[in-house]
């Protein structure tokens, strides 16, 4: 049975198909990164595993999305800023290093935004480890399907995939600019969205309580180019309660990313003046 045929059995949220249609329209003039973009999200297994993930980070746990709606936006974010550093002229680390071209680093970060959360499934602690110990089959048989003759991509891809993903936590110095996307793609994703299944379900206070409360105070997150520097990230936010998701999740993901250097970063409460953060 191919793996398109079982995918048909994979049930998926609205917000899943919304986001893997804006994921592949991104994609649509990187053949390669497309092809296994939708091998991905056809893998009934990765589906099976982030849905697991989602489960404990939320019911067990009391955190909030880390699922696969969470991986996918992950995705989404990583490819509009690789895109607008290409486009600006600025190249990843594989391409810097002449070992790989700009589709090779997007399919790093593709591999890396949708299983870096997989480690949640077996707990916080360390879950960017265990991500990295779950992620690898896939990783291989996805890069196999893909690149069936070329040894090469295999490794470099699976290299800086493996990067990103352990990496993504910043409590781990990482060095590639790919991996620097994912850190701070990940610290993107924390609108209010993200906080309103954990919530509903968990009414007792519980340790973490400040990450659901405070990303529910992001209303929209903007990432565009940017006016200084090439990437801008912007954040609009309904109260001061979500200072506390920016300064210290997203701030601390972007200092320890090496793609800082190519970032600006606003915030504000709706009808106050944006704060400058770099």
């Amino acid at each position: 049975m191919s793996i398109q045929t079982e995918s048909e059995k994979i049930m998926k949220s609205v917000k899943e198909v919304s986001t893997e249609s804006k994921i592949l329209d991104r994609l649509k003039n990187h053949p390669t990164c497309l092809a296994l973009a939708k091998y991905l999200f056809a893998d009934e297994e990765l589906q099976e595993m982030q849905d697991y993930s989602n489960n404990v980070s939320i019911r067990r746990l009391g955190f909030n999305d880390h699922g696969p709606v969470h991986m996918r936006q992950v995705v989404g974010n990583a490819i509009k800023m690789l895109n607008i550093l290409h486009e600006a002229g600025i190249q990843t680390s594989l391409e810097h290093e002449e070992t790989g071209t700009f589709e090779d680093s997007m399919c790093a970060v593709i591999l890396a935004g949708l299983m870096h959360d997989l480690g949640m499934a077996i707990g916080r602690q360390g879950h960017e480890e265990m991500s990295v110990l779950l992620a690898q089959p896939i990783i291989e048989r996805a890069l196999m399907h893909v690149f069936p003759d070329n040894l090469h991509k295999r490794v470099i891809i699976r290299s800086v995939a493996t990067e990103a993903i352990i990496g993504h936590m910043s409590s781990r110095k990482i060095h590639s600019t790919e991996a620097g996307i994912i850190l701070v793609a990940d610290g993107c994703d924390m609108t209010k969205g993200r906080a309103r299944i954990p919530l509903a379900i968990n009414t007792t206070p519980r340790v973490g309580d400040i990450h659901k409360y405070s990303a529910n105070a992001i209303n929209r997150i903007g990432i565009h180019r940017g006016e200084r520097k090439p990437i801008k990230i912007d954040i609009e936010m309904s109260g001061d309660v979500g200072f506390f998701q920016i300064e210290e999740v997203l701030l601390t993901k972007i200092d320890a990313s090496p793609a800082k250097q190519y970032i600006e970063l606003y915030a504000g409460v709706v009808g106050q003046d944006r704060k400058c953060y770099l």
